[in-house]
C-alpha cells in the first residue's frame, strides 16, 4: 500500500472554511492599514543571502532556511570543506539565496532599491508568508503569515502613537482583549550602562526578551554565562521586576537612569507615546514593560508586543523603531518604524475565543438543485440574476438523485436549496428550501434574493 503523503514539520494545510476565516482576518487587517493612508507592496519569497545574513543576530541567522544553488551546487566546494562538516562554512559556498524570515529586511531592502521611486515619508503595509527554521511547538511554525505596516522617512513619534492607534483598532474589530506593551531600547542601552555590562547589550536584550518564556531564574543563569558579572546582575534584578502604574515607573527610572543621557532620551519617548495616546480613548491597555527587549538587533528606538489576555499564547503582534536598518543597504540616515500582526497566532486566538462572525464563514449560500439538462438550462439565468444581487449560489452539476444532492447541501452547510422543476417553470417561479427551518415557499427571484440577504 502506497505511504501517504505528508506535509513539513512546522507547516498546515488550511481547509475552505479556515480559509474563510484566515482571509477575515487579512480583510480586517487590510482594511484599517487602509484607512491610516498605507499602501500595499509585495516582495519575493526568497532573498539574496546578503541580504538577510548578519540583520537579526547571531540566533537569527541560525534560523534562516537556505535554498542551495541551482544546477552542480558543489562545483567550487573543496573535499576538505566537506570532510570538515563545517555547516556554516558550507551553507556559504553552497547556497546564494534563502527564504524570508520576516517582512521587514526585505521591506529595507525595497527602500533602498526603490528610493528614486518612493515619496517619503513612505507608508506601506504587506500581507505574506515567512519561514524559519525554528523547532515547531504550539502557536510557533516554521512557515506563517506576517501583516505589516511601516513607516520610513519619519523621526517624528507620531508614528509610533499611530501604529498604537491600528493595533487597538484591529483588536478591538476582532473582539480580543489585549495588553500592548511598550518599552524602548534607548532605555534597555541605559540600563546596561547603569549596571556596568554596556558591552552586553546584545546578550542582555536576548536573554531578557526570554523572560516570560523561561523564568527569572534561567534568564540570570543564561545572563551570567554570557559573562554578565555577578554584581551587575545583582543591580539588574529590582529594574526587571518593577512594578506599579505606567507613571510610576516612568519616574522611578528617571532616577536609575539619571546619569545616562540616552536611557533618559529612552523614557521621554515613551513618557510621549503614553501621554499622547491616553488621550485618543484605546479600547485596550498600554502597559510600560521594562523587561520586553525584541531580541532583534535592528530595533533602536520604541518597541512594542502585544499579548491576548484570554488566551494563552505567544505575542500575536511586535515591532518597533529601526533608524539603522536602511544603513545596512547603503542608505544611511533613513528612520523607520512598524508593526508586525502574527496572522497565524491571531487565527488561534480567534479559533479557541469563537470570535469569528458567522458570514465569514459561510461559502455557497444557495444551491439549485439539477433535476435534468431542460432544468439545468432554465436555472442558469436565474443563478446569474441571483449572483448579480450578491447570492452566492451554484448548481449541483450531475443529475443526481434529490437524497444525494441535498446530502452535499448539509455537507457543505448551504442554507437555502432552489428546486426548479415542471411546475416551477411553468409558473416562472422557485421553491426555496430553508435547510435548518425545512420550510418550503414558491418565490419569484426578487422575493428568493431577498429572504438570502436578509
Amino acid at each position: 500500500m502506497a505511504m501517504k503523503p505528508g506535509i513539513p514539520k512546522g507547516t498546515r494545510d488550511f481547509s475552505p472554511v479556515e480559509m474563510a476565516k484566515r482571509n477575515y482576518i487579512f480583510d480586517t487587517i487590510r482594511g484599517v492599514y487602509a484607512l491610516y493612508g498605507f499602501q500595499q507592496i509585495d516582495t519575493p519569497a526568497m532573498e539574496n543571502l546578503s541580504t538577510l545574513m548578519g540583520k537579526y543576530g547571531e540566533e537569527g541567522d541560525k534560523l534562516l532556511f537556505k535554498i542551495l544553488n541551482s544546477g552542480n551546487f558543489l562545483s567550487g566546494v573543496d573535499t576538505a570543506d566537506l570532510n570538515e562538516a563545517n555547516t556554516p562554512r558550507l551553507a556559504a559556498r553552497l547556497c546564494e539565496k534563502g527564504l524570508r524570515y520576516d517582512l521587514t529586511v526585505p521591506f529595507a531592502r525595497y527602500v533602498v532599491q526603490h528610493r528614486e521611486e518612493l515619496t517619503m515619508p513612505f507608508k506601506r503595509y504587506q500581507i505574506q508568508p515567512v519561514w524559519r527554521a525554528d523547532r515547531p511547538q504550539k502557536g510557533r511554525y516554521r512557515e506563517f503569515y506576517q501583516c505589516d505596516a511601516d513607516v520610513v522617512g519619519s523621526d517624528s513619534l507620531l508614528n509610533e502613537v499611530e501604529l498604537m492607534q491600528i493595533v487597538d483598532t484591529v483588536f478591538d474589530k476582532f473582539g480580543v482583549r489585549v495588553s500592548i506593551k511598550l518599552n524602548n531600547r534607548k532605555i534597555l542601552t541605559g540600563i546596561a550602562e547603569m549596571i556596568g555590562a554596556a558591552d552586553k547589550i546584545v546578550d542582555l536584550t536576548v536573554a531578557i526578551d526570554k523572560l516570560d518564556k523561561i523564568g527569572l531564574d534561567k534568564v540570570n543563569a543564561e545572563l551570567l554565562a554570557c559573562g554578565i558579572a555577578p554584581e551587575a546582575l545583582a543591580r539588574l534584578q529590582p529594574i526587571i521586576c518593577l512594578s506599579g502604574t505606567n507613571r510610576e515607573k516612568l519616574a522611578t527610572m528617571k532616577k536609575v537612569l539619571a546619569g545616562s543621557e540616552v536611557g533618559l532620551k529612552g523614557i521621554e519617548e515613551c513618557e510621549f507615546v503614553l501621554d499622547t495616546l491616553a488621550g485618543l480613548g484605546l479600547k485596550n491597555e498600554m502597559e510600560l514593560d521594562l523587561t520586553l527587549a525584541r531580541g532583534l538587533n535592528y530595533y533602536t528606538g520604541c518597541i512594542f508586543e502585544v499579548k491576548a489576555l484570554d488566551v494563552e499564547i505567544g505575542s500575536i503582534t511586535g515591532g518597533g523603531r529601526y533608524d539603522n536598518l536602511t544603513g545596512i543597504f547603503g542608505m544611511p540616515g533613513v528612520s523607520g518604524v512598524g508593526i508586525s500582526f502574527g496572522a497565524d497566532r491571531i487565527f488561534d486566538v480567534l479559533n479557541q475565543l469563537n470570535l469569528y462572525p458567522q458570514e465569514t464563514v459561510t461559502g455557497t449560500e444557495l444551491l439549485f438543485v439539477n433535476f435534468g439538462s431542460a432544468e439545468a438550462a432554465y436555472c442558469l439565468p436565474l443563478m446569474a440574476q441571483a449572483r448579480r444581487a450578491g447570492v452566492r449560489c451554484e448548481i449541483y452539476p450531475d443529475n443526481a438523485k434529490m437524497k444525494k444532492q441535498m446530502s452535499y447541501a448539509n455537507a457543505k452547510a448551504i442554507p437555502f436549496v432552489a428546486i426548479v422543476g415542471e411546475n416551477e417553470m411553468k409558473e416562472g417561479k422557485i421553491t426555496l428550501k430553508n435547510m435548518v427551518t425545512g420550510e418550503q415557499s414558491l418565490l419569484t427571484v426578487a422575493e428568493m434574493v431577498n429572504i438570502i440577504k436578509k
